[in-house]
């Protein structure tokens, strides 16, 4: 029998100490793996589509013009609203708002003009605030 037995004695405080460094290396890792892994930058999926600011086109309505406003940032539409919109229109056009309401919601939401559901109850309205909304859009497009 020419083997002989070692016994290692290991404290358990060293046990514990080595445990821990080992779970903070490997979370270290896994850190470094998950911040700087290629092609998963945010920044570069979200290419300029515009320039930012704020866009106004005219429309106009029994010969009264309407200011349709177009907020944006660079790869976002935020915001599309009347600027100038008064009780006298919204008395001759009581639909006017809400139909507004409902395509810039639709606008922001999709983030394009795209498959856009016009209001069954002013779907001419509907149409015209629309295209007055593709032109400002177009105005803030980058270049």
């Amino acid at each position: 029998m020419g083997s002989k037995t070692k016994i290692i004695v290991l404290h358990m405080k060293e046990i514990i100490y080595t445990a821990v460094f080992v779970a903070l290396g490997i979370l270290l890792v896994i850190l470094l793996v998950v911040m700087f892994r290629p092609g998963k930058d945010k920044g570069a999926d979200a290419k300029k589509q515009y320039t930012p600011g704020v866009y106004t086109s005219t429309l106009t309505l029994n010969n009264t013009n309407l200011e349709v406003e177009v907020s944006v940032d660079e790869s976002h539409i935020n915001s599309i609203r009347f600027s100038n919109l008064d009780e006298t229109v919204t008395t001759m056009f009581p639909l006017i708002q809400p139909a507004m309401e409902d395509i810039a919601d639709q606008v922001c939401e999709k983030q394009s003009l795209e498959d856009i559901s016009l209001s069954k109850d002013t779907p001419y309205t509907s149409q015209v605030i629309l295209d007055t909304i593709r032109e400002t859009i177009a105005k803030a497009a980058a270049k």
